[in-house]
């Protein structure tokens, strides 16, 4: 009976990295159209104060907020995914701790940034892991030990959670990339609202599908694989 459940497992999770993203983008969508609502309060209201440095300050910490949460989203879906395929401690907190760190990165800074200097907005570059590494530890560390104890002590949550977890992850992505072009030198993304959605798009999805699913499954995979010899 293990055995029959153990080969359904494996056999809904085996997912092409393009069918991921594919599955993904109506989330990514989703919320991305949530983000730029939002985005266009933020705005609004900024407009109506006329005052440019306040607004900076506002979004910036919006940003890091958003940011700090994405951390501990993408660390507890990561490691889940993980752990629907194989079994461990060390190994799958190491997977989770180097992916969730990256991609994060990645989503909410790199791709943003590219995405503001591809339509020649003068952007400046940063990063929280190396300017503020002590301040965002605590967030990676909680979305881990999160993941750490639902895989191994609450079995009945973890599909559930897993998607409540994803939605969550993709959303909070999406409003920490879109505070990230606002408090970094796109204050006029309203006049590129359209490259904007497209490059949000980006920035999320793909970051968003290979840190939450891709990466930890693959790893998982050729774990219990490895294991079997």
């Amino acid at each position: 009976m293990n055995r029959h459940h153990d080969n359904i497992c494996c056999a809904t999770h085996t997912q092409t990295i393009l069918g991921e993203l594919v599955k993904h983008l109506p989330y990514t969508i989703f919320s991305v159209a949530l983000s730029f609502v939002l985005l266009s309060f933020t705005t609004f209201f900024s407009i109506l104060q006329g005052n440019n440095q306040l607004v900076l300050k506002g979004t910036n910490v919006l940003f890091h907020i958003f940011h700090f949460m994405h951390l501990v989203f993408a660390g507890t879906g990561a490691l889940l995914s993980y752990h629907r395929l194989a079994k461990g401690i060390i190994k799958p907190i190491l997977v989770t701790i180097f992916s969730t760190g990256f991609f994060c990165v990645l989503s909410d800074t790199i791709l943003p940034y590219v995405g503001g200097v591809l339509l020649g907005i003068p952007m400046f570059f940063h990063i929280c892991f190396i300017h503020e590494f002590w301040q965002v530890l605590p967030f990676l560390v909680i979305g881990v030990l999160n993941g750490v104890i639902i895989s191994n002590y609450n079995k009945e949550l973890q599909i559930s959670y897993l998607f409540f977890s994803h939605f969550t992850h993709i959303l909070v992505s999406s409003l920490a990339s879109a505070f990230f072009f606002i408090s970094h030198g796109f204050s006029n993304w309203y006049e590129y609202s359209g490259w904007v959605f497209l490059f949000l798009i980006i920035a999320v999805v793909i970051p968003c599908s290979l840190s939450d699913v891709v990466i930890p499954m693959v790893i998982a995979r050729a774990d219990k694989k490895n294991e079997k010899h």
